[in-house]
């Protein structure tokens, strides 16, 4: 299917040196609160996280967002998955926010590292009790032989945990990615898009540079 067709006009905002904040993080909060209140956007905190394999090749998956600081960026996630373990092999990561009907994406990069383990209890007890069973029953990115087998470990769970707190797996937690360059880009018309990127120093201050579209 040929799509050299597809058209769309970028011309809702625009984004300029003069509105760029000195952290990257204050501007960050403001794009995600208009992302978060428009309609048209479900899950404002889906963000793409790119890490590389142990296989070598780059592999990009949507997760949500958890928590935001003047650190970075806080999700969470079964160690022992293929994710994990390609984190733990190579901390490099590249997070993304892509919001259409703002006409706005959002490319970081940063370095990730394991959340404390008290924090992944605090956010690991605030679960529903079905995500909390799910965290336990499934051995994430591993081969399963049927939807069944996960349903009846799931049953099995249930009976056991009736009425009990369901302890976190030691093997699930928090990633804190911690970033180095943040990069902000608005659709603008004629394709002569906003790029502003913050770069941190060696002194960490945030340079910023226009990047050509």
């Amino acid at each position: 299917m040929d799509l050299s067709n597809y058209r769309k006009t970028y011309n809702k905002r625009e984004l300029l040196e003069k509105d760029a904040p000195e952290n990257p993080m204050q501007l960050f909060q403001t794009w995600f609160y208009e992302a978060d209140e428009a309609d048209s956007i479900d899950e404002a905190n889906a963000m793409s996280v790119s890490t590389i394999g142990l296989d070598g090749f780059p592999k990009t998956r949507v997760v949500l967002l958890k928590q935001y600081t003047y650190e970075g960026f806080i999700f969470y996630t079964n160690y022992h998955s293929e994710k994990g373990r390609a984190i733990e092999a190579n901390p490099h990561l590249c997070l993304s926010f892509f919001w259409p009907s703002l006409e706005r994406q959002i490319i970081i990069k940063g370095i990730a590292e394991r959340v404390a383990a008290n924090t992944s209890d605090g956010y690991f007890e605030s679960r529903p009790l079905g995500s909390q069973l799910g965290a336990v029953v499934s051995p994430q990115s591993e081969v399963i032989p049927t939807r069944e087998y996960l349903e009846e470990r799931l049953h099995t769970l249930e009976a056991q945990y009736e009425g009990k707190e369901v302890p976190r797996p030691p093997h699930w937690g928090g990633y804190l990615v911690r970033p180095l360059s943040i990069e902000f880009w608005q659709g603008r018309p004629n394709r002569l898009h906003d790029r502003l990127r913050y770069t941190l120093t060696e002194d960490y201050d945030w340079k910023i540079e226009r990047l050509a579209p």
